[in-house]
This record gives structure tokens, sequence and C-alpha cells, in this order.
């Protein structure tokens, strides 16, 4: 900020230039001396491999939880069934509404492994069942917390040392309470404003036999109902093990504060700022962080009380978001709205970092590929970059995808469709989606999870902001910036690259002559659209 001496560690990384402490460049094998830092990439890697070996399909029931499980289960889904097979529901979105009420119901009886879930799957529209979507949505934000006691003892076991000895002052009641953690206000005994987080003093062990409870039932659940056909459950089970593994060692995390935050200081992007991680006091269980204060991401009227550009906020978020995962590989992978605080300055200070999106090697390039094959309207160029990235079968008949897909073919307006002819749609190409055995990597998950959440953010910071004018800013500065690098990564001229405007326009369903689209026009679209499907289901 103006008139102030920034910290040592600003020069490196987005961190605040006001701070409790500074960290150390983190320019060696040990971190800079960071014991925590040094471990992470090791720690990575045994979270990578454990992976396989908690969702492989068991024939035994794996333990007791099993039996729980599977009761809570069949309680949520047999009735409904019944109810299907003869015919009691107004029709099938009634149907996939109630099975998904009482899955969400399931979810919350069986506890934080399964909220958390849950809360993945409310955030993953357009990639989950419509009717699941909102039906997690009401899973609620506050898991009931742990009693102080137990969280005085997992500080004090992780710390090594009397919570007085540490705090001046530890808040009893937590500021949020989540399925893994939950995080307290506390000040250090030298004077600093913290945040606290208390890994739950189980959930590893719960979430580990949980996940191989997950695997043992998910091939059962594959054709058995429709809305679960379409998640594809072990793909599923396998991509929640992949996020929520790397969530319980809070080492992780900070580190992968660390790596995001160079991140966006290497990149130059001064619209963020990430909390500091203690250099010290970060265990397995336990992350003590900087306390950072700003407007909730919904306080759009506090935003601009105070004379926050909110069209600058989400354009903040778009850019770092593709520049983090085209340029670097790695990105925050759960931006919500209680992830995010805005500053009175008009920055964005991103919270939680459990879930990191990383794209390393070949599946970065691959991701580049797909976006630049995706933005230029080279349909063959994207279908093999998402099959490099795991989103498709190495062996798959790409051009035989892209028939089936017509994704040769004249881009059609869905507001000139009825109602049957857009569900009909739908169910075509999800058919010959799973036909073709495609699955959402979890780096692609992550990103467009993202996407999905700013879509929403625009609809409350910058409803008006013309998307189709913002695109040709945001691609024309990246490549000004960055055309150079991912030219030569790739292996192309990127001077003969161009946006195709034509393809953007395509993507959000409007004609070659649209001259500005806003926010605003878009929803009014999608509303038209919905109300059409929802119409003709119900008849």
């Amino acid at each position: 900020m103006q008139g102030m001496t920034a910290l040592p560690d600003c020069r490196w990384a987005a961190f605040t230039e006001d701070g409790p402490w500074a960290l150390p460049e983190p320019d060696g094998p040990d971190g800079g001396g960071i014991r925590w830092l040094g471990l992470a990439e090791a720690l990575r890697a045994a979270a990578r491999a454990e992976v396989p070996v908690l969702t492989k399909a068991s024939k035994v029931p794996p333990g007791r939880r099993v039996v729980r499980v599977t009761a809570t289960l069949g309680r949520a889904v047999v009735p409904w069934l019944w109810r299907a097979r003869r015919g009691r529901y107004a029709g099938p979105e009634a149907s996939r509404a109630e099975v998904s009420r009482r899955l969400r119901e399931a979810a919350e009886a069986l506890g934080p492994t399964y909220i958390k879930l849950g809360q993945i799957i409310s955030s993953g529209e357009g990639l989950f069942p419509t009717e699941l979507v909102a039906e997690f949505k009401k899973c609620r934000d506050q898991v009931p917390a742990e009693p102080f006691e137990v969280v005085r003892t997992v500080v004090e076991g992780d710390l090594g040392a009397r919570l007085e000895d540490v705090f001046s002052s530890f808040e009893p009641t937590p500021l949020a309470a989540a399925s893994i953690a939950q995080v307290h206000a506390a000040v250090l005994r030298s004077g600093e404003e913290v945040v606290v987080k208390v890994q739950r003093p189980s959930v590893a062990a719960h979430v580990r036999n949980d996940l191989r409870v997950m695997a043992w039932l998910a091939p059962f659940l594959v054709g058995r109902i429709p809305i679960s056909s379409l998640a594809n459950p072990p793909a599923l089970v396998e991509l929640f093990a992949e996020t929520i593994v790397e969530e319980l060692d809070f080492r992780m995390e900070a580190a992968n504060m660390v790596d995001i935050a160079t991140m966006l200081r290497e990149l130059g992007n001064q619209g963020y700022v990430v909390p500091r991680p203690h250099p010290r006091l970060v265990t397995r269980r336990v992350l003590v962080m900087q306390r950072v204060h700003g407007f909730n991401f919904d306080d759009v009227a506090g935003m601009k009380d105070a004379g926050v550009d909110t069209h600058e906020v989400v354009r903040t978020a778009m850019v770092a978001l593709m520049e983090g995962a085209m340029v670097y590989g790695v990105f925050h992978g759960d931006l919500h709205g209680g992830n995010l605080f805005v500053l009175p300055d008009g920055r964005t200070a991103l919270l939680d970092f459990g879930i990191v999106g990383r794209l390393t090697g070949e599946r970065r390039l691959a991701f580049l590929r797909m976006m630049v094959a995706g933005t230029t309207n080279d349909v063959r160029g994207q279908m093999a970059a998402m099959r490099d990235l795991g989103a498709l079968p190495a062996d798959t008949d790409l051009e035989a995808v892209i028939r089936d897909l017509r994704l040769d073919q004249a881009t059609v307006d869905p507001t000139t469709l009825s109602g049957e002819e857009l569900v009909a749609e739908v169910q075509r190409v999800v058919k010959a989606l799973l036909g073709y055995g495609a699955r959402m990597p979890k780096e692609l998950m992550l990103y467009v999870k993202n996407m999905v959440f700013l879509d929403g953010a625009m609809a409350r910071l910058a409803p008006d902001l013309d998307l189709l004018a913002e695109i040709a800013k945001i691609s024309m500065q990246f490549a000004e910036r960055h055309g150079e690098r991912l030219g030569r990564e790739l292996g192309i001229d990127h001077t003969t690259v161009e946006l195709n405007m034509d393809s953007v326009k395509a993507s959000f369903g409007v004609s070659n002559d649209t001259d500005s689209l806003t926010y605003r026009e878009l929803q009014a679209r999608r509303e038209l659209i919905q109300k059409r499907m929802r119409d003709h289901v119900a008849r």
C-alpha cells in the first residue's frame, strides 16, 4: 500500500505489505529452513500413491462401517426405487428430485466425509445431475463444532506446548466449522492476530474408512439408478479421493499457500493476496496463519460503498485462474464465497488452500492445447487434448466422437429449440459421452468448478459486463504477456494464433452477428432454456 514499507517476503510472494511476520524465501530443498515446506512434495507423492489403494474395489465388505453406510443408503434409496418402479412419481424430474433429496439426507446422517462429498457435488453445476446439485446445496454450511476441550487437546498435542504458552487468547467458539476442520481466532503470545485451523481428531481415519466403503459400494450403483449412472460412481469416488486425501495434512495446505502466493507474484497479479502461514506453527492437524479482514464476497453493497470496483474483482479472478492453470499449472481449486475476502483496497484475499489444482508436464501442455484449440475453433485439436488430459480413453476414435456429438456441424441456438428437443439433445450427448468412457480428471473438474463459481459471482458483482468484449480483451492481454512463451512450449508460432469470436459466440449459443452479450442477457437465455425443459418434463 502507498506510503508503507512492505515486508521483505513481498518481493517474491503475493502477501500483504504489513503482516505479523515475514517468511524466508523457499530457495532450497528444506524450504528456506521451513521444515513443513521442505516436506510438502514427499507428502503429496504419498497422498497420490494412497488413492488407488483406498479406491480399489474390494469383494469383501471393508469393516463394520460398511454396515451403517449400507443401511443408511438403503433406507434412502430402496423406498424411492420401489415407488419409481411402480410409477408413483409425476415424471422423471420428480423422481430424480426425490432420490436426490434422500441422498442428501443420507449424506448428512453419515457425517463429515459424506457432507464434504455433497458440498463438492453442490458446486459442480454442469458436471453432475441438476437435481443432485440443487439438493446438495442444502447441505448445512456449519457442521457441528468439536468441543473446545477436544480442540485444546489437538492443538497442544501437535504443537507440543500448553495453549496458554503459545497464545495470549484463543476464542473457544470457532469462526466456522467444516467437515474436515474448524477455525478459531487467536492472538499469539508475541501479539500477532492469527487464525488457527484445527483438524477434527478422528476425521482422517473416518475419511479413509469411508473411501474404502465408497469404493466397495460404487460398482453396485453403476446403471442401477439413472442419477448415479450419469455421475459414474466409481470415477466419482476416485475423483473425491484425489481431492480429499491431500486435505488431511495441513503441512501440504501451508505449502500450497506459499506456492500460490509465489505464482501470483511471478505473474505480476496485483489483485490477489494470500495470508502468511506461520513458519513454525504448522503440523499435520494444526495450521496457524495470518488473519485478514475484508468484505464477504457476497457483500456487493459494502464493496460498492467502499469504492471497490466489483467488475475488476471478477476480472482479476478470471485472469488469475487462467494464468495459474495455463502458465504455471497451479491454481486454487476450491473457489467459493467462504474462501474469498475482498479487502477495502479492492484486492481479494484467498483463503483455504486444502484443494489446489496441479497440472505438471504433459498434462499442463494438454490443458494448454485444449484451451488454445477451444478459442481458435479447432475441434479436433480440442478433442485430442481432452484425450491426452485423461477425459477420454487413450484409444478413443476422436473422429467418431466428433461425429456422434455433432461437433462438426453448425451450432444451433438452444433458445430456438422446443423443450422436447432440448431434453432429447442433452440425453443424446450424455449417452454418447458415457459410451466413449468419458470421465472428468481432477484438475479439469476443479477448473470447471471454479469457472462455474465465477459465473455465479458475475451475476452478483458484474451483471452488466459485456462478456464478448471482456473475453476479447483478456485474450489479447494474455497473448501479449504469455504468447511467446506458450507458443514455444507448444511448438507453434504464437503470432498466427487468433481468437475465433465465432467459436466464443457458439459456446454461448448465440449467433455470429451478436455484437455484445451481458451476463444479465445470458442468464435470461439460460432461464428460458431451463423453463422449456422443465415444462416439457412436467407434461
